[in-house]
Order: structure tokens, then C-alpha cells, then sequence
């Protein structure tokens, strides 16, 4: 099993989950988030004075899958969440050791 957490644009997000519906991701998990990359923030005006954004919104999903279906969910996210733009975010695959389903007490492949 691995985790795929994406961190996207926030208007691309009702993309992303139609996407990985698609692939057959029955939950996730979404966090608002702030960061910035190469980008390094932006400017912008505010009444007349021009002040630096840090920190851009973004948004966080977390899905857990089965190592078969890792591949078609990142590239099913790729093509959601792609603008071709600054910022379009990033993608990270981590392990998962173990899962458990705290209702029911189901463990690891039966718990996602």
C-alpha cells in the first residue's frame, strides 16, 4: 500500500477527486494548506501599496491505494490538476506499513 498526497491548486480540486473517483479511490482525505515553491509567493496591491504574499493557498489530498493502482491514480492527478501554470503543485508516494479500520478493526488491505 502507498499514500499518495498531492498538494494542487485549490480550484482544481472537484477535478481531482471526479478523477480519482474515476480510478476507483473510494475516500481521501483534503486539507487546506498555505506554501509556496519556486515561485517564492507573489505581489499584490492593496489600496495603493504593493505587499508580498509568502504563502499561496493550496490544498492537500491524501488517498491510500494498493501498489497496483499507485500509478494510475498519480497520472490521473497529473492530468486533473495540470494548468501548465507556476504552482500547479506537487505530487509525493510514501509506504504505508500498516492500516487499520477503527470501526471494525479491519487491517490493511481490507481497511482502505
Amino acid at each position: 500500500m502507498h499514500m499518495i498526497s498531492a498538494v494542487i491548486k485549490p480550484f482544481k480540486l472537484e477535478e481531482v477527486r471526479e478523477a480519482l473517483a474515476e480510478c476507483g479511490v473510494t475516500g481521501l482525505t483534503v486539507t487546506e494548506v498555505k506554501g509556496f515553491g519556486r515561485q517564492k509567493g507573489h505581489t499584490e496591491l492593496y489600496r495603493g501599496a504593493e505587499y508580498v504574499v509568502d504563502f499561496l493557498p493550496k490544498v492537500k489530498i491524501e488517498v491510500v491505494v494498493k501498489q497496483n493502482d499507485v500509478e494510475r491514480c498519480v497520472d490521473a492527478i497529473v492530468a486533473a490538476a495540470r494548468t501548465g501554470r507556476i504552482g500547479d503543485g506537487k505530487i509525493f508516494v510514501t509506504a504505508v506499513e500498516r492500516v487499520v479500520r477503527i470501526r471494525t478493526g479491519e487491517l490493511d488491505e481490507a481497511a482502505i
